[in-house]
């Protein structure tokens, strides 16, 4: 079991490590030496854990960031994200995005297939075994929000966010430079079903939301007390922080929650930083 442990904390700190330094030459021996391991036993026990080889993970990593810049950001250009993938010309990376996601780069960034993406990122670290997390209680005051209502699949989830920053961007509403993001799951995604999730997309938004195409509409968030812990890094990792709250903190707290669901305060976001470098207030709502 020590070993097991000790295999499982060297990968999980490579795979931070690959997420925080794409634009290094990751190299075996590079990786090797970051999990304080011999390469020629590091690779197979990377593989044993996480399904793919070292060299797969750097390219699906890189193809990531490389996925949210098309979806998300129109102003760099494909070839622009091809050579930050590391690729030699931008035909190479083409063929790489189309062999590995069905779709050609052009293609994913006018429709991209969120659902067939996703299924090539079923793989997740080893599990961190959560230290402490430090959490505060704050008195939480009302927002005003304009929202959007994601319903079905946690896969699809992309599709809807591409509406609300859309609806962002042509109507100078809730600008995300100087307005609150949030987000507000009313269930957990890995035990509900697909047509029973919903998820809300929230900015901070004073007044009322004119129609529109997009299906954005006006919503609160509700004063009260809140306990309040800091998620860093991956959000397709944050269970992680929030059932440490729940399991952990919760009790030993002796608090009790209130009727309305956790929720999330997104500090910076995926097409800005590297995924380790995402920050996310956690919130469970208190009597």
């Amino acid at each position: 079991m020590k070993v097991v442990q000790q295999n499982e904390e060297r990968i999980r700190k490579v795979c931070d490590f690959i997420n925080g330094n794409l634009d290094q030459d990751l190299s075996l021996e590079l990786l090797s030496d970051t999990a304080a391991c011999s390469k020629y036993h590091f690779h197979r026990i990377f593989k044993s854990f996480m399904g793919i080889s070292t060299i797969q993970f750097v390219r699906l990593t890189r193809m990531k960031r490389a996925s949210f810049r098309l979806a998300f950001e129109p102003e760099y250009s494909i070839t622009d994200i091809a050579y930050e993938a590391h690729f030699e010309s931008p035909e190479a990376f083409s063929r790489a995005f189309s062999r590995i996601f069905g779709q050609s780069p052009s293609l994913f960034r006018n429709r991209p297939e969120w659902q067939s993406w996703y299924s090539k990122y079923e793989f997740n670290p080893p599990i961190n075994r959560k230290s402490a997390v430090k959490v505060k209680i704050i008195d939480f005051n009302e927002r005003d929000v304009a929202l959007i209502e994601h319903k079905g699949s946690p896969r699809l989830v992309f599709e809807t966010v591409a509406k609300f920053i859309a609806w962002r961007k042509t109507t100078g509403l809730s600008p995300i430079k100087t307005s609150e993001t949030f987000g507000i799951p009313y269930s957990d995604p890995n035990d509900t079903p697909d047509e029973e999730f919903r998820f809300d997309i929230c900015g901070t938004h004073k007044g009322e939301v004119p129609e529109n195409v997009y299906g954005i509409k006006s919503g609160v968030i509700p004063e009260g007390r809140c306990a309040v812990a800091l998620h860093k890094g991956s959000h397709d990792l944050i269970s992680e922080t929030l059932y440490y709250l729940y399991q952990k903190w919760l009790p030993d707290s002796g608090k009790e929650l209130r009727d309305f669901p956790c929720f999330f305060r997104y500090l910076n976001f995926v097409h800005e930083v590297d995924e380790c470098e995402l920050l996310t207030e956690i919130y469970l709502p208190l009597k």
